[in-house]
Formats: C-alpha cells, structure tokens, sequence
C-alpha cells in the first residue's frame, strides 16, 4: 500500500484486521466528532504529525478525542465559511437577500423608525407670508391643515432633506427596486454606472440629481413602480421619454415632479384634499402621481421636446398648485379606465424608438434646494 496515496476516508485501503476495527467500532463516533472530519482526504503521512494515527488504533471503549491544535481549528473555520463566500465579491454574504425587491411601505416604514432628528432641523413646513400675501392668504387661500396631520407632514418635508447614502442597504434596495421594475431586469445592477443615465439621471451617480427633493423623490418613483394601479402609467411614460424624437430624461422629470408636490405641500395646497382624507402621504403620493400623468399627457399630445421642458415645468407648478383636486380626479378616472383595458397613455403610438441619447448638463426649473424663503 502506497503510504502517499492512502487518505483516511478510503475504507477499502484498510484491509487487515485493525481497519476492520475502525471501520466497525469507530464509524459513527468519528463522522460524528468535527476535529475528525477535518482531516477527510489528508494523507497519513500528516495525520500523524497530529497524534491521530494513535487514536486510530486504540479500542473503541479507550478512546478519548485528543485535543485538536490552533492550526487545525483554523481549517476546520475556513471550510465551514466556504458556503458562505459569494463568487462576485468574495466578501461574507449579508443578512439582506440579495435581489429582494422593497415596498413602498417597508422603505416609509424605514424612515419612520430610523433617527431623523438632524433633518427635521432643516425643514420650514409652510411659506413664511408677510404684507399683503399673508393677508390675501388668510382670506382667500386654502385651509390650514389640521392639527393631527402635521407630524405626517413633517415627515414627508423631512424625507425631501434626506440625501441618497449608497452604504444603507435600504436605499440601495430602493434604487435596485425602481431599475429592476422600469427595465425588466431580474439581476442587481452597480449603484453607481452609466445605467443610470438609461434611466434618466444625469450621470453615473443618482445621489447627485436629487437636490430639492432629496430621497424623497426616489420614494415616489418606488410608489409608483411598486404599485399596482400605477405601474403600468410609470411603464408607459418610461417608454414615453424614450421617443426617438420626444424624449426627455424621465428620473430627473420625476425629481422635478416631487419637488412641485413638495412645493404644494408648503403652500398649503393639499391641505383641504389631506384633512378630506385624514392623510397626508398617500395624497402626496397620488399629487406626484396625477402631476407625472398630465406632464406625460400634454407631451404627447402637443409634441413636446426636451427644448420645451423649462416651459412645460412651468406652467404644470401654476396648474397644479391652483387645481390639485382637477388632476387627482383625472387620475383616478385615469386608472379606473386602465385597469378594465380601456384606456392607454400612448394609445397607439409607438414610442420605442431608437435609444435617447444620455441626457447630460439639463438644467430644469426647480431643481433648487429647499430653502426657507418669503413671499
């Protein structure tokens, strides 16, 4: 028997009567004891540098386990962390699953648990009015917004102040989420990369097109991929911005939505619609959502460019501000007709055109930060 080629777990090399022995006497007692396990497939040259050939051949009712060195525990460690080391990164697997999509609640619900005190600092939850504004707003302007909605409110304005951290699990899901559910993709995707910029965003880094409306415009595109009513509008407007001749970048349209739904949260125009609901972030939501349809609207229908984007911004804030219920109303009829299969955004249409070139150095209206100001 060739002593280099024999390993301890080859029955059949034992064939006189003391590795009878050990097979019959010692088989469940070493598969059970991991010391052993450990030295599966080590020739016998080696093991007995360890004291192992002596417990071998020493009587199953005499046999105690030997006390395993610092070396061998040390292997025994790097086997059983074998299963799990990820190929792509090499690095220990997380708690998180990777690929897991994430809900528009389980990321709110994040926010509403997480310590948000610093940001909370930053925000002024109505415009500061003086003279004759502040007057013609007492008389004429919409209601205040009732005392229990405020803390729901606060939230909202303090999620806008909240910037994109790549390191956070949870905005990394939210991100891999609204790439996933707009492309199709079943993969994750880099945070950072030209991808994004087939999305809409100005560069390889989303973190950096979110000022005025901070991680709360990635939350309204979750809500609306993420939603069921509202998924297929968001699939039709991605399609939309892609027109060979009517593109336009869609995230930084949709940054530029939020930052209007903030805008009109300040300004107390929701207030009337929030205290008719007795809720403040799901009218938000559907605000972002019903301003995104009429852009989406008024773009194909009167052929706009991404050179009429500035005066489109425009005149859908004024519109918007002055008449949010008229647009939630057409959203809901809107998304009614969807889910019967009687209405569609593009109609017949066809816009999956060549792919837009990257939008880079746009400059849109009211992509400012939030700042504290008078009117």
């Amino acid at each position: 028997m060739n002593e280099k080629s024999c390993s301890f777990h080859s029955k059949e090399e034992f064939r006189d009567g003391q590795g009878e022995r050990m097979s019959a006497g010692y088989s469940s007692s070493y598969d059970n004891d991991k010391s052993v396990l450990a030295f599966r497939g080590i020739p016998i040259s080696e093991l007995k540098n360890h004291g192992i050939l002596q417990a071998l051949t020493t009587e199953a009712n005499e046999w105690e386990p030997r006390v395993v060195s610092a070396e061998v525990v040390r292997a025994q460690e790097e086997w059983e962390a074998v299963d799990t080391i990820q190929p792509e990164t090499g690095s220990q697997a997380n708690s998180e699953q990777p690929g897991q999509l994430i809900s528009f609640s389980e990321a709110l619900q994040y926010f509403q648990t997480v310590d948000l005190s610093s940001f909370k600092k930053r925000i002024q939850p109505t415009i500061r009015r003086t003279g004759l504004a502040a007057l013609r707003h007492y008389l004429f302007g919409p209601p205040k917004l009732h005392q229990g909605l405020r803390e729901e409110r606060d939230l909202v304005l303090t999620i806008a102040q909240c910037g994109l951290d790549s390191q956070d699990p949870v905005h990394g899901r939210v991100l891999q989420t609204i790439y996933k559910k707009l492309t199709g993709s079943k993969f994750d995707c880099a945070l950072h990369g030209d991808h994004w910029e087939d999305l809409g965003f100005q560069g390889a880094n989303p973190a950096t097109d979110l000022r005025g409306a901070g991680f709360l415009a990635l939350l309204h595109l979750l809500y609306l991929v993420m939603d069921s009513k509202t998924l297929l509008m968001a699939q039709e407007i991605f399609r939309l911005s892609r027109h060979h001749i009517q593109q336009f970048p869609f995230c930084l349209m949709s940054v530029n939505i939020t930052h209007i739904a903030i805008q009109a949260l300040r300004e107390e125009c929701l207030s009337r619609e929030c205290n008719r609901q007795q809720k403040v972030i799901p009218v938000v939501n559907s605000f972002y959502a019903a301003t995104f349809l009429h852009l989406a609207h008024v773009w194909r229908t009167q052929r706009k460019t991404i050179s009429d984007s500035s005066f489109v911004l425009k005149d859908l804030e004024v519109l918007a501000k002055k008449s949010p219920r008229r647009l939630l109303k057409t959203l809901e009829l809107y998304l009614a007709r969807v889910s019967k299969g009687q209405a569609s955004l593009l109609g017949a249409q066809r816009c999956c055109g060549p792919e837009a070139p990257p939008f880079k150095d746009l400059t849109f209206t009211g992509k400012s930060d939030l700042q504290p100001h008078s009117s």
